[in-house]
């Protein structure tokens, strides 16, 4: 009897594997080497209405989104080192994450970018008075 359920479970699993484009493969195991932080990524977050990139982030980074609208993006800075920070998204914010994986020396790259006229625009109306 365990022979017959061992040989439905096999073929069975060889059937669902059948199934599976080489995209959604390819797709899975870039996913998951991207949360064991072997992807570089850089994620632009961006304001619609304003049309204004809002910030970069640059690395090897793990997403995932909350329940509470928030993009969480967790950084790898050092060996056992990480920074998380979150990206609150709206109707107006989006955001872009491209693969930029290459060759690359530092392991535990980071980088974020504000752009300063989105972020705090109400600095430089003051500074022209």
């Amino acid at each position: 009897m365990k022979k017959i359920v061992s040989l439905l479970l096999i073929l069975l699993s060889a059937f669902s594997l059948c199934g599976c484009r080489e995209s959604d493969i390819v797709n899975h195991n870039l996913s998951k080497e991207a949360d064991f932080f072997n992807v570089e990524r850089r994620i632009t977050v961006y304001n619609c209405r304003t049309d204004k990139i809002l910030l970069n982030i640059e690395g090897y980074m793990s997403l995932s989104n909350n329940s509470e609208n928030e993009l969480v993006v967790t950084c790898k800075t050092g060996v056992n080192e990480y920074k998380k920070n979150y990206v609150i998204l709206n109707d107006w914010v989006i955001y872009v994450v491209e693969d930029i994986t290459g060759i690359h020396t530092d392991p535990y790259h980071y980088q974020v970018v504000f752009n300063p006229e989105a972020v705090v625009p109400s600095i430089q109306s003051a500074r022209s008075q």
